[in-house]
């Protein structure tokens, strides 16, 4: 990438200084001129005005295009496995929630650990006890976390009220036609919570200990509801896209872009993504599967999705058109990259830092899968 640090080099003493205090180099000359701070300011309005016309430009070429983004698929991570909009023809085409309700049920239960664990964390001591994996748990974060006094009791009430609930669903999990298995994992996961409460408030005491003990008793029981999630996730997201699939024909399946929007907490690996990319076009997948990080779920998902991938689409197209002389900036504009991203850690001397998962391919993606091949037409390159 071509850099300014060949001016930066050569400047005199006195331009870099000026340079790093915001003192312009033109600013005594242009005083002996008779420029005024009101020429000055004029002159550079305009020189803002210029980026604020791109930047409108910009603006409504991408909201044309998402008029013409097709085909797309749209999800939006949800409490009952996702919700799936297809776009095609410029028309959204269907929205489904495809994964079996059991995905939901396994699910609900599996998080009883953590609805205690949401009643209680406030009422936490703030030192970290002698318990397996303490140096893991980051002494700040837990003081941030505990906001009541030593021995308030505050806990007890809202504890029991959700000791109900859980009772309730203990009482009708039999008539629920769950299969056995996992009926038997959420009676262990209940009842051992109700234990653990009962014990808790008999004692009008609870800590760190006694909870680690009660969370590592029916973690296996977790295991199983998760193993049933994943199974119904899977499930339903690739009978949807060989639906779909079919729907729409090859020619255009083999162009798919899928966007995933998704909260930060689960934008890495998320488990749509994962499902989905072994559907699409193995060819194109890395560029056309895109992963949407929100700070919540936006109101209009599909809005957002498509608006966010107009700009890249747009994107794309200028990164080859603008910067056809250096590659380098070309693919920063169309990937993640601030284009200033290599300038800056060139004149700090810093490196980008790599990335926290590991690619595709690994364990963890094939577990369920053939290295990356599409279960609807087992094809392992493009389409």
């Amino acid at each position: 990438m071509a850099t300014r640090r060949g001016f930066l080099g050569t400047a005199s003493a006195v331009g870099a200084a000026t340079l790093f205090t915001g003192q312009s180099a033109s600013t005594a000359s242009a005083a002996t001129a008779g420029i005024t701070a009101t020429d000055e300011k004029a002159a550079r309005d305009a020189i803002r005005a210029v980026n604020t016309r791109m930047r409108a430009n910009y603006a409504t070429l991408k909201s044309e295009l998402t008029t013409q983004l097709s085909p797309v698929i749209v999800v939006s991570n949800n409490a009952v496995g996702g919700r799936f909009t297809l776009v095609n023809g410029g028309k959204q085409v269907e929205t489904v929630d495809p994964v079996p309700e059991y995905f939901e049920l396994a699910k609900s239960i599996a998080h009883v650990p953590l609805g205690l664990f949401s009643v209680l964390a406030a009422y936490l001591g703030d030192q970290v006890p002698n318990i397996p994996n303490a140096d893991r748990i980051d002494p700040h974060d837990l003081d941030m976390v505990v906001t009541k006094a030593p021995g308030d009791k505050g806990w007890i009430t809202p504890l029991n009220a959700f000791k109900t609930t859980l009772q309730t669903a203990h009482t009708k999990l039999g008539t629920a036609n769950l299969p056995l298995d996992l009926e038997n994992s959420c009676d262990k996961i209940l009842s051992e919570a109700v234990k653990f409460i009962d014990a808790s408030v008999a004692a009008q005491s609870f800590d760190m200990v006694s909870f680690n003990r009660f969370a590592a008793t029916v973690y296996p029981s977790i295991r199983v509801n998760m193993t049933f999630a994943a199974t119904a996730q899977i499930t339903g997201i690739e009978g949807l896209m060989k639906r779909w699939r079919a729907l729409i024909g090859e020619q255009a399946w083999s162009n798919l872009y899928v966007t995933v929007l998704s909260i930060w907490t689960t934008a890495e690996l998320n488990q749509a993504s994962i499902i989905i990319r072994r559907t699409m076009n193995q060819a194109k997948v890395d560029t056309h599967l895109i992963d949407l990080p929100t700070v919540e779920t936006p109101s209009d998902p599909v809005f957002v999705a498509l608006d966010n991938l107009a700009r890249i689409v747009q994107d794309n197209v200028a990164a080859e058109m603008v910067f056809n002389t250096d590659l380098k900036v070309a693919d920063a504009l169309k990937g993640k990259e601030d284009l200033l991203s290599d300038e800056i850690l060139q004149q700090i001397g810093g490196t980008a830092p790599t990335a926290r998962t590991a690619a595709f391919g690994t364990a963890t993606a094939t577990a369920t899968a053939t290295a990356g091949a599409c279960p609807v037409t087992g094809h392992t390159a493009a389409v």
